[in-house]
């Protein structure tokens, strides 16, 4: 059987580089780590990973709070470019995620559950919403954990964000700059930290132009259900009607494209729209969607990188990542006789 003591002899390093280069220890250097682990595959040593975590009290697993309810984060590419993120750099420093999903009830249960038992190293949240008890949980706790998103409640906790009401102030003056002065907003869940954000932007963007800021052209963003549609439809019968909308992410956009074309309007010929995420399938709508990039996997990169070093208690150089945005401008914001000539 080997042992760390043969990988140590054959490497020429002690049996405790072994064990720092089998954890994953920052402070080894990559060509003594590529050599030892050479030395491991080549005599197929796998450390024990049970031993291990009773040993050091550390499991290289990190628990990933799924957004409620769990079942849209399927229907939603932005989670799966999230977790892709989350994914590559967990694998890099060597650890397992685990993904666990909760009914609103039980949530903060579950999570009391993981910290409780030290069952995992880390928890990540993938979203965030106001007075949310998870947070403030944890917050209390001490326990490792990092938010992809913002809590007001708690400036201080370890998270990775967008500027979001940046990112909807650009989308907006995007729309004015294209000589749009009604515009409305399609929104998402009032609870949610991303729909306060994005709204504050949007706002902030007409109002600084000089332009009606008017709360009828503010609707929800359930664009996929009845009560969406019977919105859109409502708004866009007004005497006085939208010209361009704000949409709060690609997945609405496509119900939001859909109603208007059941409602027999034509983008960008009739009214304008830009989103955000920038979801693979926005560039193959009809029309080609444009839509603000917030860099979905860098966000679940860095949120990775964040918890793992909370969670080796290594210094963090800023509790708070800003991921930047860019507008990617297609053809449901272009005027109609620029995509003529084009």
């Amino acid at each position: 059987m080997v042992t760390i003591k043969d990988i140590a002899r054959l490497a020429g390093v002690s049996p405790s580089t072994v064990s720092r280069v089998v954890s994953s220890h920052p402070r080894i250097s990559p060509d003594t780590s590529r050599k030892v682990k050479k030395i491991m595959a080549e005599l197929g040593y796998h450390p024990n990973v049970m031993a291990k975590s009773l040993v050091s009290k550390k499991t290289q697993t990190l628990a990933i709070l799924l957004p409620r309810p769990a079942e849209e984060l399927f229907q939603n590419i932005f989670f799966s470019e999230l977790l892709r993120g989350i994914l590559a750099s967990a694998n890099r420093l060597g650890y397992d995620t685990l993904l666990t999903a909760a009914g609103e009830r039980d949530e903060l249960e579950s999570v009391a559950r993981l910290v409780r038992g030290r069952r995992v190293d880390g928890i990540m949240l993938l979203s965030s919403r106001t007075n949310d008890p998870v947070i403030d949980y944890l917050a209390s706790s001490g326990f490792p954990f990092v938010l992809i998103g913002s809590c007001k409640e708690h400036p201080d906790i370890l998270s990775v964000d967008n500027d979001n009401t940046q990112a909807a102030f650009d989308a907006a003056q995007h729309l004015i700059a294209q000589g749009h002065e009604r515009i409305g907003f399609v929104s998402g869940p009032a609870y949610l930290t991303v729909s306060i954000d994005r709204l504050e932007g949007y706002r902030k963007a007409i109002a600084s132009s000089g332009l009606p800021v008017r709360s009828e052209w503010i609707i929800g963003g359930e664009l996929l259900k009845e009560n969406g549609y019977r919105d859109l439809s409502l708004m866009m019968g007004l005497p006085e009607r939208p010209t361009a909308l704000v949409v709060i992410d690609d997945l609405v956009a496509f119900g939001v494209l859909r109603g208007l074309t059941e409602l027999g309007y034509k983008v960008p010929d009739d009214i304008s729209l830009v989103s955000f995420n920038n979801m693979a399938l926005s560039e193959l709508a009809t029309p080609p969607i444009s839509t603000i990039d917030i860099g979905s996997y860098e966000l679940g990169y860095t949120a990775s990188q964040a918890l793992i070093g909370a969670a080796r208690r290594q210094p963090a150089s800023t509790v708070r990542s800003v991921i930047p945005h860019r507008l990617i401008v297609r053809e449901s914001s272009l005027p109609a006789a620029v995509i003529t000539k084009t």
